[in-house]
């Protein structure tokens, strides 16, 4: 064995007895994980062509959970259906139990099929929703459309 490789390992021993001793002592106290109660929330709906995707945010923008059509289990095509989002919009509603969400607002964004159809799955999953607003983006203008074909 070479000369560094067994100073690697005296240095990883001298670390393990380390942190043993300082667990062993009376002055250890370890940390608890500070649980969230967060009584409304916001839960962004993206709805392209494709998928569904939901995300559930306190005011802030912290992100507290997420949840997608793809996530369910449904790939390809089903993704995009309206069921697919209902069933996402479940799963979102049943992560976000642990923390105590029981109002929410609700943004929608894009123009998918699972638009209306998440925002009946968290109406009916147990949410209230105080307020439901649509943010689609719609261009102004925009960039200049493709020429027309000759001949016609």
């Amino acid at each position: 064995m070479s000369k560094k490789a067994a100073k690697k390992e005296t240095q990883k021993k001298e670390k393990s007895s380390e942190k043993q001793k300082a667990k062993e002592s009376s002055n250890y106290v370890a940390k608890k994980k500070k649980k969230l109660q967060i009584a409304k929330a916001k839960v962004v709906v993206t709805s392209s062509y494709n998928n569904t995707i939901l995300t559930m945010t306190d005011y802030n923008g912290n992100v507290l959970c997420w949840s997608s059509s793809g996530t369910v289990g449904f790939s390809g095509s089903k993704k995009s259906t309206a069921y697919a989002a209902t069933k996402a919009a479940e799963d979102l509603v049943a992560k976000a139990q642990k923390y105590g969400v029981n109002e929410v607002t609700v943004v929608v964004k894009g123009m998918g099929m699972g638009r209306q159809a998440a925002v009946k799955g968290i109406r009916g999953a147990g949410l209230k929703i105080t307020s439901l607003s649509d943010y689609t983006p719609i261009p102004h203008g925009g960039s200049a459309s493709r020429k027309a074909p000759r001949g016609s």
